[in-house]
């Protein structure tokens, strides 16, 4: 029979390394699994220690939470290891960070993260270690398919679920990654932390950008290129100047305040053009968009991404944010690029942005994949008839 983790062995002969961050979710992660009587492992990853960032309320994966993550697996008595992975984080996510700002994009550097630290060098490292699993703290599900295979599904608690920052995710790394937490809510894993005498029961949550002191990002993009300040114009969308910037790291897509400018009406960030370091502000209307050009996408729904589109187009339902509920789209090939035709359009989407793919709108729905948003085009240049067409139309 197989095992909580769909492995065909008896839990203390399964060794499952699990990513201990230092906070309440992977310490609990850690301790029901050792509960059950699995061999595990806990790993902490150094991935920067920037002064102030390493004691900010909110950092994760330096100083104190390293401590914290040491004090957990000393009350569980398992084996901890602490892995210096500053180069390799600050290659793989705080310079791809700051060279996408600079490319006039907004990046999400917790799915870099995710993607090329702990769901690769992590992943590899726990293989070394003799692992049958890698087991994580976040709120997202892992389930065997009827088919083969293992499919992720959106957590329980939908306020809680970190689908949109997993896309990334592929199918041989789900063969070995596991997610407890997926099914149970934020107050169950405090619960169970304080049931365990976890010492981290009560403290806070980490915020998205761990690396960044007192949340300026900027600061950090500065120091690495210098040049990320220069300053240019500030112009709507007929071209005419309105004023000047100081740089277009200081602005995203949609903000309306803080631009220091004026037209009569409230004017909002619509583009930003690094080529010519403009930046293009308009009305709120300019900001909806109905269409989205995707690179680097990754399908891990039934068959491949060529299957799934032999028909011409399928129905699916998209986040472009991750604090917004999926909504309908179509995914497409337009020639070389994979689209996405949102079936309402959106507001103030940008470039860099991720776009996660779900079978449905609500639930703990599965996840299709997903790619990084490489251009938009706003509701008003589209016209084609399906755009309009309701889903239930759709040819089988």
């Amino acid at each position: 029979m197989p095992n909580s983790l769909g492995l065909d062995r008896r839990p203390q002969d399964t060794r499952v390394v699990v990513a201990m961050s230092g906070g309440v979710d992977s310490s609990v992660t850690a301790a029901l699994l050792a509960a059950e009587g699995y061999d595990v492992v806990g790993v902490t990853l150094q991935l920067y220690d920037h002064g102030e960032a390493t004691h900010r309320k909110g950092a994760c994966c330096a100083g104190r939470d390293i401590h914290d993550a040491r004090n957990v697996a000393a009350t569980l008595g398992i084996p901890h290891y602490v892995l210096d992975y500053e180069s390799r984080f600050k290659e793989e996510v705080i310079d791809r960070f700051a060279q996408s700002y600079v490319a006039g994009e907004t990046p999400v550097p917790c799915i870099a993260c995710n993607q090329s630290i702990k769901f690769r060098d992590l992943l590899d490292t726990a293989k070394d270690l003799g692992a049958h699993a890698m087991a994580t703290g976040h709120y997202i599900a892992s389930r065997a398919l009827p088919g083969g295979g293992r499919g992720l599904y959106r957590a329980l608690e939908q306020e809680r679920d970190q689908s949109y920052f997993l896309f990334a995710t592929t199918r041989e790394q789900l063969d070995l990654l596991r997610f407890p937490l997926g099914d149970l809510t934020k107050a169950q894993t405090r619960e169970a932390a304080r049931r365990f005498g976890l010492s981290v029961a009560d403290k806070d949550d980490s915020q998205d950008i761990c690396f960044v002191p007192q949340g300026r990002y900027t600061d950090i993009i500065e120091k690495l290129m210098p040049s990320a300040a220069d300053a240019g114009d500030i112009v709507d969308l007929d071209g005419k100047v309105l004023g000047r910037h100081n740089g277009i790291i200081h602005f995203t897509i949609g903000q309306r305040k803080g631009l220091g400018v004026a037209a009569g009406y409230p004017l909002y960030v619509v583009k930003l053009d690094p080529a010519t370091q403009r930046v293009i502000v308009g009305p709120r209307d300019a900001l909806r968009t109905r269409r989205i050009a995707l690179r680097e996408v990754n399908w891990i729904g039934d068959g491949t991404l060529d299957e799934a589109l032999e028909a011409g187009r399928r129905e699916v339902f998209v986040k472009v944010r991750s604090t917004r509920p999926p909504q309908h789209a179509w995914l497409m090939r337009d020639g070389d690029d994979i689209v996405v035709e949102l079936i309402d359009g959106e507001d103030g989407v940008a470039p860099g942005q991720a776009c996660a793919f779900y079978d449905a709108p609500d639930g703990q729905a599965r996840v299709l994949g997903g790619g990084f948003i490489t251009s938009t085009l706003p509701v008003s240049a589209s016209s084609s008839d399906h755009r309009k067409e309701p889903l239930a139309a759709r040819a089988s």
